[in-house]
């Protein structure tokens, strides 16, 4: 942002403390409108875009805005009012503009909040919300040594296919046809990769190449899956720090899931004791369930999974949970980031179990 801009910005402010001494649901509403009034006579000259961007700082998204509104970034980090980072096309790239003070952030953070229908404090240091088509994590300062964080995560809007996976060279051929089969089989099997590596994208590819009178029953913490026809339904947890109503948590939606009649269970990332209660449900039926698991190889997504089916059944031998696990899951998608570039590793096979663990085998080498 430009000094001018700055300048401008500070007038407005000074101009709007001066008007008001009343009690702050009095002042409010004058505030508001003394605001426009300010904005109007202090940009009366200016250029529109000179306009906006200081309208924008005093009552919208400050200097984020075009980031929001830019298809091309996926991810939007800020450390401070001064320091702002973002992710496009794979890489973290740092914002030339900022905030124009430490004030007029908090003021940002406080409307973002406002939006999500919560609000952040000493008590409440942690926020994690949805707005519109954003996942908003918000962490207060005193946790942060320094500023308020917050990351900014965008879903994508564009709903994937398995064929523009396959037009973009993230895959084989051959290893679309595996994909495919698995699919049509109705195999269960888990999609993993790390951070940014497109699990979402790939899981909404999968369902969207579901038969259309399929019942799939869709299990996340924030809705970022879209059902992919009319029969379909998404359930999501719920978690409220203040306690006024009691939290759902994946595990519940997941009992509950298995009375909605589903053709296939999809969890849109397994995290906690809910792979217990996912494990059991694909042992009594639910062919063709899948779900999502942060890990990088399939060696780590199995001993992550034996880790969380212990956190629901801590009385189960490891032998036990192993027996599940190759009686439950059939294939492993290992999705990855490297350079920017997300592409599939390797589609892998859990072959057998023996005294040691389970075995894996590639599938997808011709």
């Amino acid at each position: 942002m430009n000094s001018t801009i700055f300048q401008k910005i500070e007038n407005i402010i000074h101009k709007q403390s001066q008007l008001v001494k009343l009690d702050f649901e009095e002042r409010q509403p004058l505030l508001n409108q003394s605001l426009q009034s300010l904005i109007a006579q202090e940009t009366q000259n200016d250029q529109p875009e000179v306009r906006a961007r200081i309208v924008e700082e005093l009552e919208g998204l400050g200097p984020i805005k075009d980031l929001v509104g830019d298809p091309e970034i996926t991810e939007i980090l800020i450390n401070s009012h001064e320091n702002i980072f973002y992710e496009k096309k794979g890489a973290l790239v740092q914002l030339q503009d900022k905030f124009f003070s430490e004030a007029s952030y908090l003021a940002f953070i406080d409307r973002l909040t406002q939006k999500c229908q919560t609000f952040m404090n000493r008590e409440k240091p942690f926020v994690e919300c949805q707005f519109e088509n954003l996942r908003i994590t918000t962490i207060f300062s005193e946790m942060a040594r320094g500023s308020h964080l917050i990351s900014i995560r965008k879903q994508p809007q564009m709903r994937w296919t398995l064929e523009q996976f396959l037009e973009r060279s993230w895959c084989s051929e051959f290893q679309m046809q595996l994909i495919r089969k698995v699919i049509m089989e109705k195999k269960n099997f888990l999609v993993i990769g790390g951070t940014g590596s497109g699990k979402t994208s790939f899981l909404q590819a999968i369902l969207q190449s579901l038969p259309e009178l399929e019942r799939s029953v869709m299990i996340e913490d924030t809705q970022e899956l879209h059902p992919p026809n009319l029969a379909s339904v998404s359930l999501l947890t719920r978690q409220d720090p203040s306690r006024s109503v009691s939290d759902i948590s994946m595990d519940d939606l997941l009992k509950r899931a298995l009375r909605l009649r589903p053709d296939r269970l999809v969890v849109g990332e397994i995290r906690g004791p809910e792979a217990k209660s996912l494990l059991m449900a694909l042992a009594t039926g639910h062919d063709g369930s899948f779900g999502s698991l942060h890990a990088r190889t399939a060696c780590e997504a199995l001993l992550r999974l034996e880790m969380l089916i212990q956190m629901g059944a801590p009385q189960w031998t490891l032998q036990s949970i192993r027996r599940l696990m190759a009686m439950t899951i059939q294939n492993i998608f290992v999705l990855e980031k490297k350079d920017g570039i997300r592409k599939l590793e390797g589609i892998y096979q859990i072959s057998s179990l023996e005294e040691n663990g389970l075995t894996l085998h590639r599938v997808d080498q011709e």
